[in-house]
C-alpha cells in the first residue's frame, strides 16, 4: 500500500504546517497584546504630527502645480484664457459687499 502511505505522509505535512501556521499567528498575537495601551497612544500621536506635515507639504506642492498649470494654460489658449478674465471680471463687477 504505497498510495496510502504517500498519503497519510502527506497528510501529517499538511497537518504539521497547519499548525505551524497556526503556532505563529497566536505568537503574534501574543506580542500584539503585549503592545500596552500608551505605547499605541504616543505611536498614533507621533504618526498624525508626521502627517499633517506631509499632508500640508503635498498640498502645497499640489498648489503649486495647479497654479503653473494654469498660467500654461492661458499661454497655449489665450482665447480661452481671455474670455475666464473677462467673465472673472464681471463677476467681480456684480459682486456686492
Amino acid at each position: 500500500m504505497p498510495d496510502r502511505d504517500a498519503r497519510n505522509a502527506r497528510d501529517a505535512r499538511n497537518a504539521r504546517d497547519a499548525r505551524n501556521a497556526r503556532d505563529a499567528r497566536d505568537a503574534q498575537n501574543a506580542r500584539d497584546a503585549r503592545d500596552t495601551r500608551e505605547t499605541r497612544d504616543v505611536r498614533d500621536a507621533r504618526d498624525t504630527r508626521e502627517t499633517d506635515a506631509e499632508r500640508r507639504r503635498r498640498r502645497a506642492q499640489f498648489l503649486y502645480e495647479l497654479n503653473e498649470a494654469r498660467e500654461l494654460r492661458a499661454r497655449v489658449t489665450p482665447r480661452r484664457a481671455r474670455a475666464a478674465r473677462l467673465r472673472q471680471a464681471m463677476r467681480m463687477r456684480t459682486f456686492r459687499w
